[in-house]
Parts: C-alpha cells; structure tokens; sequence
C-alpha cells in the first residue's frame, strides 16, 4: 500500500483485540445475566439466544455477513479490513468469556449492572473505534454516515440502538428495557468521551487594538499557534485584527490573564472544540496522551 494512511498498524489490531475483549465481558458477563438488551447486531443476537437459544459468538458473524459487504463498497480496503478483524475478534471474545465466565457479584442491583454496561462497553467499543476500526453491524453503519453526513456516531449508534431496543421487547419486560436505555445513554456517553481523548480544546477569538502584541504573547508564552484575521467593526467601521487560537483547557485562566495584561479592554470570545487539524492549528496534550503511553 503506497498511502500510509492505508497502511495496516499493529498498534491498531492490538486496540481491536484489547476494546473487543471489554466489550465482549462486558456483554456476557452484565447484560445477560442481568437481562439487559444491547443495541445494534449485539442486540438482536440476544433477541436470537432468548428465543431460539442461538450463541451470540456465532450469530454475530452471520450477521454481519452483508454489513461487510456494504461496507467493502464504501468504506475501502482498510476499513473493511479492520472491520472484519474487529468482527472476528469479538465473536471470538463472546465464545471465550462463555468458556471462562467472570461474574462480578452485582446482588441483582439492576441499575449498577446498567451503568456498569454502559460504561465498560463504551469504553470498549470506543477504543476500538479511537483506532480506526468497528466490530461490525450499526457501528459500520455509523462510520458510513460519519464518513457520508457528518454525523456523529455515538448519536447515530443510540439511535440505531433504541429501534433494537424496541425489538427487544419480546423477550424483556419494561422494567429491564428501562435500564437497558440507562445503559444505552450511558454506552453512548462513554464512547463519545473515548474517542475524543477525554477533553475539548478551547477556541479563543480576540478582537484588540493590541492583536499584534497579544498573537506574539500568545506564542511565546503558552506556545501556541495563532492567526490574525482583518475584521470591520460594524458601528464604527474601524479597521482591526483579530487574533484566532486554541488552547488546552487548562491554559484558559491564563490566557485571560496574559490578555488583561496587555489590553483590558479587549473583547473575547470562547467556545469547545473538540478536533482542530492542520500544521499550526493542531490542538494537542504532548506526552500527556494515556493512548500515547499504552500504544507508542
């Protein structure tokens, strides 16, 4: 493969392996003893073991069948590759912790099981996805329509998810559906944090007189990249710049402080973002990355 970003990372497969093990646990060992449903392929696999008493490690891959078809169409050759790896490790996961069951003695408490679910396949699934890769079903329809739309895909998953969830009422009262939405908000919570490292940047818009010497404080100070855009005042039609830049969370208080002392009076705006790409511009928390220290 010539482009790297087509390259096949073992650091990547280590990921799916690690991310498809936690969720898979997490799916033998909470939701079903607990009766708990799950969303997506996972969910109607147990719609399938409660009614017919179908394995889900073995369900999973056939259901996934023509998900991997769609998905070799329009997701390309890595993706479709990390897709089945993910596919198949999580189906191998399912058979492994039904061989070698690891309870955790919840005493029947519906909710903490619920929390716990959601947390531990959110965490799962999130690292999985945090590398470039799914586990099949909804999840390679998510990427289609991130990849396609723009859409989130921990709000595409919860929506996919809650038209399983339904389904699942043929085995499950409303009670334990109640909890299984818990745990699905929870899932989708959980997965969004993963992927986005935890934190949102802080974007900064700086309209001074004094832009010139605030973009240079900017950058020595806190290191920085900065740029100046030529903006009209709207009542006055001054002419002025306007400084644009993003910081860590916790370079904020710093920033107002570096601002204040050299123009008082100058007009700021905030906001979170949670990506920012490009030379310059990369929003990033060097040698502080728990992803980084794991995986190298």
């Amino acid at each position: 493969m010539n482009n790297s970003s087509e390259k096949i990372r073992i650091r990547d497969l280590i990921a799916f392996i690690l991310g498809s093990a936690l969720y898979a646990w997490s799916l033998i060992n909470v939701n079903i003893p607990n009766n708990l449903a799950e969303g997506g392929i996972s969910g109607i696999t147990l719609i399938l073991r409660a009614l017919f008493g179908l394995n889900p490690a073995y369900t999973t891959l056939i259901l996934n069948i023509p998900l991997l078809i769609i998905g070799y169409k329009l997701l390309g050759r890595r993706s479709i590759i990390y897709t089945l790896f993910g596919t198949i490790s999580l189906s191998f996961w399912l058979w492994f912790w039904q061989i070698v069951p690891m309870n955790p003695p919840l005493h029947h408490d519906a909710l903490i099981a619920a929390i716990i679910a959601g947390i531990l396949g959110g965490l799962g699934l999130g690292i999985i996805m945090r590398f470039g890769g799914t586990t099949g079903g909804s999840d390679v329809i998510a990427l289609v329509l991130e990849r396609k739309l723009n859409l989130p895909m921990g709000r595409t998953i919860f929506a996919l998810d809650a038209s399983v969830l339904v389904l699942s009422l043929v085995y499950l009262d409303i009670v334990h559906m109640m909890y299984t939405l818990i745990m699905a908000f929870v899932f989708a919570q959980v997965l969004n944090f993963t992927q986005k490292d935890g934190y949102s940047a802080r974007a900064f818009l700086i309209f001074s007189a004094k832009s010139v010497e605030i973009s240079d404080a900017i950058m020595a100070k806190l290191e920085r990249g900065t740029s100046l855009f030529d903006a009209q005042g709207g009542y006055t039609k001054n002419q002025q710049q306007v400084v644009y830049t993003v910081v860590d969370p916790s370079e904020v208080s710093t920033m107002y402080e570096l601002i204040k002392e050299i123009d008082p009076s100058a007009f700021i705006t905030v906001s979170d973002t949670s990506e920012t790409l490009g030379e310059g511009f990369s929003f990033s928390k060097p040698d502080k990355s728990l992803w980084k220290k794991i995986m190298g």
